[in-house]
């Protein structure tokens, strides 16, 4: 059973870690990262202590979307030479 259920607004995101994080009792983060949440994880766990939090968010907020092509430019035409 998880220590508490947290809602990702209210959790920082953390730019060293590159992860969101929320304070744990034993005065460490419990931490999440974006690849978990893309991954569908819900748990962010506290690597100082045993406890670990339920993540309230919406997967399909952090799912990757299909990327979209370059546009293509086609080669210009070598000018041709007027004699």
């Amino acid at each position: 059973m998880s220590y508490d259920e947290v809602e990702i607004e209210d959790m920082q995101w953390n730019e060293d870690l590159k992860a969101f994080t929320y304070s744990c009792p034993c005065g460490d983060l419990f931490q999440i990262t974006l690849e978990e949440l893309k991954a569908g994880e819900d748990i962010a766990h506290c690597p100082s202590c045993t406890l670990y939090i339920s993540v309230i968010y919406d997967p399909a907020d952090f799912q990757d979307t299909e990327p979209k092509p370059p546009d293509i430019v086609p080669p210009m035409e070598p000018p041709t030479a007027v004699a």
